[in-house]
């Protein structure tokens, strides 16, 4: 998951300080945070549109999606809200 570490342009591709991953955009926009555990995504994460607006925020449960997601739109409404186990979408709102 891990493999490449910089963008042509030398923007680093992720971070990993302690259990904190972060995944950043070309441009160095933020794109993606959560907890690394183990070489795996766990618990809430917060994904990232490349200006910098916030997609979706989820849990991961042993790189899987588990529990609550939420996504928004580009105006920043709720566009949907889901529930995951074992990534299997078990209810949508």
């Amino acid at each position: 998951m891990l493999n490449k570490k910089t963008y042509t342009n030398g923007q680093k591709v992720y971070e990993l300080i302690d259990d904190i991953l972060t995944y950043f955009y070309k441009n160095g926009q933020l794109k993606a945070r959560g907890k690394y555990v183990n070489e795996q995504m766990e618990g809430q994460w917060q994904f990232y549109r490349e200006n910098g607006q916030l997609w979706q925020v989820g849990n991961f449960l042993s790189n899987k999606k588990h529990g609550h997601w939420l996504r928004y739109d580009r105006s920043g409404n709720q566009e949907y809200s889901a529930y995951f186990d074992d990534n299997k979408l078990i209810k949508q709102e």
